[in-house]
């Protein structure tokens, strides 16, 4: 407005407005009331309210009997009960509730933020990453992550959990978070451990609160945990969530594909993420780490422990999952360690195998985490077996080779299907040419034709090794009467020079 006036001086109003950037309609109310905007009256509506008749009457009573109801809920609500009610109210219904909700509302809980000190808060937490879409050799992983976060610097560590929010992922989580860091907190806040506890009884309860004590007390850490259903409670991580989501999001799209070759090239990723995010506060988290407390002598277990046996099925029943094992097993008990995302198998204190960690298929039906290496030897003795085998679908190493199976018996002679399936799978173990061969069964079946089992042997069989003819040349003997005179001259000579 003082730039209109100082061009009012010597323009006319039309052309002050323009040059201030007024519209004309703007300069004839100015020149109708010079008086700034702070020593005017409120201007008051210029049209009836329309919701005049409903406020007091039934609005009012709807916000009073139910404070958490949405705008749109109240506008539904009116329109039932008045028909004739034109819907475009929307905006003033929802200018007049938020001003009624300041002044007449409910309290509203306040966000206490918090200044946090060097080396004394860490918060763990896990978050669903599934929807990032993540495939690993095609298939896609449903998993989450466990995340790690200082208060005071940022210091972020993530951890693929491929299982639930389990004690056993907390722990290997934590801990290699903390031996990453190179450091402990004295405070750690988790609220993960609550999702542990529902549906457990009290005595597997109490069980794994022993155990999470045990672990902090390994580590020196006094555990707490934020209130049940209050996230904002543990914002520091809750937050961080977000970031480091949209940051992997960002890497992906970068990267133009969400598959990767193996999980741990996958986990290779978010470490690289994770890093990145680090570097860029390398200046608090070194400040925080002259606060941290030193590390213990070594880790604490990260795993749960079962005896279990392994019974002439070739394999053992855990948690709703069949494992297979070598068949030399069979009969012995086996001390299994549990982790998040492999078995660890101990005959007495000898490593036998380390298996893939399954999870039951659904609520009814259970899972398989099969290797066909540990059964083919008895397989080829019987292959008909593999007709109705329980786990025959996880058996097949790839894709081909079931596609082989089921095209074999397409054909009509289920006896010739599992021969020929079974020898091409003891090929591909004796001959360790699992994906070569597996390649060469799919361009058979591309082309419209059986593969040929004689063939494949053949081609796959062992180079013939030459032995190689070493020639041996022996000296004459007399070369050794030779060089004994010369050694006997060779000694007078020297005694004499000492003489």
């Amino acid at each position: 407005m003082r730039l209109y006036m100082t061009y009012r001086q010597t323009l006319s109003p039309e052309a002050a407005a323009a040059k201030a950037g007024f519209s004309k309609a703007s300069a004839y109310r100015i020149e109708g009331d010079c008086r700034p905007p702070s020593q005017k009256t409120p201007r008051g509506r210029r049209r009836s309210d329309p919701l005049a008749q409903y406020w007091e009457a039934e609005i009012v009573p709807i916000l009073k009997a139910a404070p958490g109801i949405r705008v749109i809920g109240v506008l539904d609500e009116l329109r039932r009960r008045h028909h004739d009610l034109n819907p475009n109210i929307r905006r003033t219904l929802e200018r007049h509730i938020n001003a009624w909700r300041a002044l007449n509302g409910p309290e509203q809980d306040v966000i206490f933020r918090q200044q946090h000190e060097p080396g004394r808060l860490g918060l763990s937490d896990f978050t669903d990453l599934s929807a990032l879409g993540i495939t690993i050799a095609g298939e896609p992983l449903g998993h989450r992550l466990y995340h790690f976060r200082l208060a005071f610097s940022g210091f972020e560590h993530a951890h693929v959990v491929l299982g639930g929010e389990s004690f056993v992922a907390l722990a290997e989580g934590l801990q290699n978070a903390l031996w990453a860091l190179g450091g402990v907190p004295r405070e750690h806040r988790s609220d993960s451990l609550s999702a542990a506890f529902r549906n457990l009884a009290a005595d597997a309860r109490e069980d794994l609160t022993q155990r999470y004590a045990g672990l902090m007390g390994h580590y020196g850490m006094a555990p707490t945990r934020n209130n049940a259903g209050i996230a904002h409670e543990n914002g520091s991580i809750e937050s961080a969530h977000g970031h480091l989501k949209r940051a992997l999001e960002d890497a992906l799209l970068l990267r133009g594909t969400r598959d990767f070759a193996s999980l741990d090239a996958y986990r290779a990723f978010v470490d690289e993420i994770v890093g990145r995010r680090n570097a860029n506060l390398a200046k608090p988290i070194a400040l925080e780490k002259e606060a941290l407390a030193p590390l213990p002598k070594g880790r604490t277990t990260d795993f749960e422990e079962k005896v279990i046996p392994v019974t002439s099925s070739g394999g053992f029943i855990l948690r709703r999952v069949f494992y297979t094992v070598p068949s030399r097993l069979i009969g012995h008990r086996l001390r299994v360690r549990i982790f998040d995302d492999r078995l660890e198998c101990f005959l007495g204190v000898t490593p036998v195998v380390t298996l893939r960690r399954g999870r039951p298929v659904s609520e009814s039906q259970g899972g398989h985490v099969v290797d066909y290496r540990h059964v083919i030897h008895a397989l080829r003795r019987k292959p008909m077996a593999l007709l109705n085998l329980v786990y025959r679908d996880q058996l097949f190493p790839r894709a081909a080779y079931k596609r082989l199976f089921e095209t074999l018996r397409e054909h009509g002679d289920d006896r010739r299907a599992c021969k020929v399936t079974v020898e091409l799978l003891a090929l591909a173990h004796e001959r360790a040419c699992e994906a070569d061969l597996a390649e060469a069964i799919a361009m058979d079946l591309d082309a419209g034709q059986l593969p040929d089992l004689a063939a494949l042997r053949d081609r796959f069989r062992p180079e013939a090794a030459s032995i190689p003819r070493v020639a041996v040349k022996l000296a004459p003997l007399d070369v050794y009467d030779e060089l004994a005179s010369v050694s006997v001259m060779s000694g007078r000579s020297n005694l004499g020079e000492a003489a």
